[in-house]
């Protein structure tokens, strides 16, 4: 733990490492979300979607390490058993038990909508008070903006091609 770097947050630390604990069990459900649901996926576009899952879960996977680095740098402890993270989530898991990939695309598109207002919560809560984490809450939230867009493009696509 940085004592410094603990000191000059300008906010309750603890309630602090509560959000991104809360963020990073979002983070490694979508992770596992979107894997599992690129090796399940079924029907048109198939290697398209498949492709932006796999892409997507390597980006999820990469904002949990973001989060659990600034969770021990605040002095915290990053969740260490999975099924705490179906405690302490936002935004759920939605399981691929319909793997159509309009309907995986659906499931993940309400799954960055969820993370889109997290990330924008936990920029108002540290704006102005912890300049460390907002600048990474702010690059997580504009991968999860981009990752909204690309399962949108992308389902509008599905729904031409019909």
């Amino acid at each position: 733990m940085g004592t410094k770097g603990r000191e000059i947050v300008g906010l309750d630390a603890d309630k602090l490492i509560e959000l991104l604990n809360k963020a990073f069990a979002d983070e490694w459900l979508a992770h596992y979300q979107y894997w599992v649901g690129a090796k399940v996926a079924r029907g048109n576009m198939r290697g398209q979607v498949v492709a932006e899952l796999e892409e997507h879960s390597g980006d999820e996977l990469r904002h949990a390490g973001m989060l659990a680095d600034r969770i021990i740098q605040l002095g915290g402890v990053p969740i260490l058993k999975p099924e705490d993270c179906y405690k302490m989530t936002n935004c759920g898991y939605d399981a691929p038990e319909d793997p159509s990939v309009e309907n995986l695309l659906k499931q993940n598109i309400k799954g960055e909508q969820c993370a889109i207002e997290a990330y924008n919560e936990l920029l108002a809560f540290t704006k102005d008070k912890d300049t460390v984490t907002y600048r990474m809450a702010e690059e997580i939230l504009e991968d999860e903006v981009e990752h909204e867009e690309d399962l949108e493009a992308i389902l509008e696509d599905l729904k031409k091609a019909r």
